[in-house]
């Protein structure tokens, strides 16, 4: 430590050596991130030693820690996620491995897991293969290695795909009609997590039942019980050149090919957007990458524009993200949109990508343009200016922009619970699909969120109207009116049964009843009882009310019809919530 003796008081109080269980590597790598960031350069070197040195130990927790995960291994909406190197370890993910392994056995015996799995058996699936990536998070190379492993030594085909986005990946199995894609990745979550993506042969995200028999096989095998596929803990790191039947895999090539082979659906002419993008000097493109796995394959996506008109920030590897939560939320679309309103060209696109590519949000420097505008501004898009005809699919969470769009246009909604998997029912039939935390697809692409799509979709937008992001949202509100969403989360003293039994109160709501939101009485118009409990009144605003089911947490959403109504529907949403006997009244 005497490198750097200024951290020596941190790694001491968090670090515990040859100690695993006792060492909290993740609260030293905070505080010392938040030192780093806020030394003079010469201080930031000593503090990056000190955070290499935590990084190191957490290396070997990640190699040789064998006990079950801390937190039991559970597949909910977009994969498993829990602590590197307390959950997430060689050992844990070659296990889940195994898991999906044992999928394409049960499922010769199982008609509607076989379904779930693109009819494919335990040969078929060996023969096809499995695309396999990770995004920035440390250990993402070990983790995929070990995920490799196991893979080959069961006779499975592998696209190595190396640090990759999850769109990408899934254009991957698509083009080579892959069996499967392994993404390890938490998405979206802080720095100390890793995760596991598990989708099937459609690309998209896996079926219950087949999430379901994972967590419950990783379990199995996790307590003892005998795993066929499994290798002894000294095979998991075999390099990959000592490996056969790996493929290096180019996840954009995959992903432009898909984009290129089905224009006729979605109308995107790709090469055509991007030579404008090129050409056009009225236009400069920022994104944010935040150091994640897009940071290396924006510019190539782009047919390398000039530099001087594609800004890049946090475009370099930091497994830290710089200590910010790397979500595309509205405090870390800062930056991006002030580097905009510092360039000087007409026409601005600003973007910001969470690590693992699913999800976007959009500026021109003016304002800020969450999914919930964006998805509508999509939809319009492909509908009217394209001429394509269809739905439009959103979760039921999301703005009801698209849905006064959707009525307007003679065109129905499909509005399932919150998670992308739940759009299954429509793919191919609607025209957009988009969920208010920030993901989107469209007809004829992946049918898993995929930032690249919406930055093409944004491209496309701002270079065929000749208009910004933000005048095309404001044309779009000042025909079909204008709605001003939020949404939050709030920790509760209970949690699964006991919280879904407290929330039941909220059945008293019927339409027909009124609710005083600020000192305005709203009567109610529509209950929709999916995912919670979204109320909706007479003017077209809403609240809604689902409980968290991972922690004790209640999460809400609300719609305004005007700006300042926003914070009142809030506060109705939070004394609803009272009643239930779930916060204190205020």
């Amino acid at each position: 430590m005497t490198d750097y003796p200024a951290a020596a008081p941190i790694l001491k109080l968090y670090l515990h050596p040859d100690d695993h269980a006792a060492s909290d590597y993740f609260s030293a790598l905070k505080e010392l991130v938040r030192q780093r960031n806020a030394a003079d350069p010469a201080e930031a070197r000593s503090w990056q030693n000190a955070i290499d040195e935590v990084y190191g130990q957490i290396r070997r927790e990640i190699l040789t820690n064998t006990s079950p995960p801390v937190n039991q291994v559970s597949f909910g909406t977009s994969g498993w996620r829990g602590t590197l190197g307390k959950d997430l370890t060689i050992h844990s993910v070659a296990t889940v491995t195994c898991a999906i392994l044992q999928l394409y056995r049960q499922g010769s015996a199982d008609p509607a897991m076989a379904a779930a799995l693109g009819g494919l058996d335990f040969s078929a699936m060996q023969e096809q293969g499995c695309v396999i990536g990770f995004d920035n998070r440390f250990g993402g190379e070990l983790l995929a290695l070990a995920a490799i492993n196991i893979l080959v030594a069961n006779g499975v085909r592998v696209y190595y795909a190396g640090e990759s986005t999850t769109g990408a990946l899934s254009a991957s199995v698509l083009i080579h009609k892959a069996a499967f894609s392994i993404n390890l990745t938490p998405s979206h979550n802080p720095m100390e997590y890793g995760g596991v993506k598990y989708n099937a042969a459609d690309g998209g995200p896996a079926a219950p039942i087949l999430t379901d028999t994972i967590t419950r096989m990783s379990r199995s095998y996790l307590q003892g019980e005998a795993n066929p596929f499994m290798l002894s803990q000294d095979r998991l790191q075999t390099p990959l050149e000592q490996l056969k039947g790996v493929v290096r895999e180019d996840v954009l090539a995959s992903w432009q090919e898909l984009v290129r082979t089905n224009r006729s659906s979605h109308g995107l002419d790709y090469d055509q957007i991007t030579a404008a993008c090129a050409a056009r000097e009225e236009l400069v493109v920022c994104v944010d990458a935040v150091h994640g796995a897009s940071r290396d394959y924006l510019s190539r996506l782009l047919a390398e524009p000039p530099k001087a008109r594609l800004i890049l920030l946090r475009n370099t590897p930091d497994p830290t993200f710089g200590g910010i939560a790397p979500e595309p939320s509205s405090a870390n679309i800062q930056p991006t949109m002030a580097a905009l309103r510092a360039a000087a060209a007409p026409l601005k696109i600003g973007a910001i990508i969470d690590p693992d590519g699913d999800r976007i949000r959009f500026t021109d420097g003016r304002v800020e343009i969450s999914m919930n505008q964006f998805g509508a501004m999509a939809y319009h898009f492909l509908h009217e200016v394209k001429g394509k005809r269809g739905m439009v699919a959103k979760t039921v969470a999301s703005s009801n922009l698209a849905n006064a769009l959707a009525k307007d246009l003679g065109e129905e909604v499909f509005e399932p619970k919150v998670g992308f998997k739940e759009f299954k029912p429509v793919m191919g039939k609607a025209l957009v699909y988009f969920e208010e935390s920030d993901g989107i697809s469209i007809i004829g692409h992946t049918p898993e969120k995929d930032a690249f799509i919406g930055l093409l979709l944004a491209l496309d937008m701002v270079l065929t109207l000749n208009i910004s992001l933000g005048a095309y949202l404001e044309q779009i509100e000042q025909e079909y009116g204008h709605f001003y969403p939020d949404r939050d989360g709030i920790v509760v003293s209970v949690q699964g049964e006991e919280l879904s039994k407290a929330l039941q109160q909220l059945e008293r709501y019927q339409p027909g009843q009124q609710i005083a939101v600020g000192d305005q009485a709203k009567t109610i118009e529509e209950v929709i009882a999916i995912d919670g409990r979204k109320i909706i009144f007479s003017d077209g605003s809403w609240l809604m009310i689902r409980p968290s089911g991972t922690e004790p947490k209640v999460r809400f959403y609300v719609e305004a019809r005007t700006p300042e109504e926003t914070a009142l529907l809030v506060k109705s949403a939070h004394s609803m919530l009272a009643e239930c006997g779930l916060l204190p009244y205020s």
